[in-house]
C-alpha cells in the first residue's frame, strides 16, 4: 500500500480520494469529521461530539421507545410480506435462501418509515454533524433472520459511494436503528474504531452494474487481507449490542462489516444515510456508470 495525493477528474472536480486503481492506496483524510460547531443546537451533547469526532461513531441505548419499535417493526413484516414489494427492483434477496435480505428506498415506500426519517431525533443529529440541511442518500431496511443469514464483509461506505455514486467529499453519516435485540452472537455491526481518518483506496476496476452483485455480496472495493490486518490491529474492533430501539450513528468512512447470523433469534434493522445538501453526487468518480437513484440518490430535496 502507499499513500497518495489527489488529483483532478475530467469534468474538473477533484478527486480528493483515488479509488479503484491498480493497487491499494492510502489517502489521509481531507475533511472535517463534525461540520457543525461544537456548542450548536441539537440533540448530540459537546461530548459525544467529540467522541464521535474520535472514534468515528457513536451508540444511543434509546433512540425510540418500545411502542414505536412495535410499529416500525409491524410496517417492516408488512413490506417483507407484501408481494408487490418482493417483485420491485428495490428489494434485494438472499442468494440462498431466496428470502428477501433488504427494501431499499423504504422512506420513499412507506409513509411510517419516512416520518422516522423527519424525526428531529433523527434528522436533528444529522444536521448537528454535517453542519448543514441534509437530504437522504439511501433507505433500507435489512431483515436477518436466523439460521444462516449472510453477513457483509469489511468496507468503507464512502469508498463505494465516492466511487460508484459521485459523492465527492465525507460528509455524509448513517444511522442503524434496531428493531430487533442485537446481541453478541446474531451478527451485529462491527467497527474499526478511529478508522475513519484514513481512506483506503481499494484495487480493481469497478464492473459494470457492480450493482446488482455488490449488494447481495461484496466484491468490487473489498480491501485486502494485508490492509484489514493493518487495520484491525491499529484500531482495534468494536461490535455492537443493544436492545430493540437502540441507534448506532456512525461516519461514512469507517470501515465495518457483520457476520453471518447462524443463531435462532434475528436481527433486523433501518438504516438512513444523510448527506449534506452542500455535497450533492456528481459523476462517479471509479465507475463506468451511476447507481440507481434507489441506491444512490440524485434528489437533494432536504430533509424536513
Amino acid at each position: 500500500m502507499t499513500a497518495t495525493t489527489d488529483t483532478t477528474t475530467t469534468t474538473g472536480i477533484p478527486d480528493l480520494y483515488p479509488t479503484r486503481g491498480a493497487s491499494e492506496v492510502l489517502t489521509p483524510r481531507q475533511d472535517p469529521v463534525v461540520w457543525g460547531a461544537p456548542d450548536a443546537p441539537g440533540p448530540i451533547v459537546p461530548a459525544d461530539l467529540l467522541s464521535f469526532e474520535q472514534d468515528g461513531f457513536l451508540a444511543i441505548d434509546e433512540l425510540i421507545t418500545d411502542d414505536e419499535v412495535a410499529v416500525y417493526r409491524d410496517e417492516l413484516n408488512r413490506l417483507v410480506n407484501d408481494p408487490d414489494i418482493r417483485a420491485d427492483e428495490r428489494s434485494i434477496v438472499e442468494p440462498k435462501s431466496k428470502e428477501i435480505r433488504s427494501v431499499f428506498e423504504v422512506h420513499k415506500i412507506s409513509e411510517v418509515f419516512a416520518r422516522l426519517v423527519r424525526d428531529e431525533r433523527v434528522v436533528g443529529r444529522a444536521r448537528q454533524i454535517l453542519g448543514s440541511d441534509v437530504y437522504v442518500h439511501q433507505s433500507r431496511i435489512n431483515v436477518k433472520p436466523g439460521f444462516g443469514a449472510s453477513g457483509f464483509y469489511w468496507h468503507s461506505d464512502f469508498e463505494t459511494w465516492h466511487a460508484e455514486d459521485g459523492l465527492p467529499r465525507m460528509r455524509t453519516v448513517s444511522v442503524s436503528i434496531a428493531l430487533t435485540e442485537n446481541h453478541d452472537t446474531n451478527g451485529g455491526l462491527m467497527i474499526m474504531p478511529g478508522s475513519h481518518k484514513t481512506f483506503l483506496g481499494c484495487a480493481g476496476e469497478t464492473p459494470k452494474d457492480n450493482y446488482k452483485k455488490s449488494l447481495q455480496m461484496q466484491d468490487a472495493g473489498t480491501p485486502s487481507d494485508e490492509a484489514l490486518t493493518r487495520f484491525a490491529t491499529e484500531h482495534g474492533i468494536k461490535l455492537f449490542t443493544g436492545k430493540a430501539g437502540s441507534a448506532t450513528w456512525f461516519d461514512c468512512n469507517c470501515m465495518h462489516g457483520s457476520g453471518d447470523n447462524i443463531t435462532p433469534f434475528p436481527r433486523s434493522n433501518v438504516f438512513i444515510v444523510f448527506n449534506s445538501v452542500e455535497n450533492t453526487a456528481v459523476e462517479p468518480f471509479a465507475a463506468p456508470v451511476r447507481r440507481p437513484e434507489f441506491i444512490g440518490a440524485r434528489d437533494f430535496t432536504p430533509v424536513k
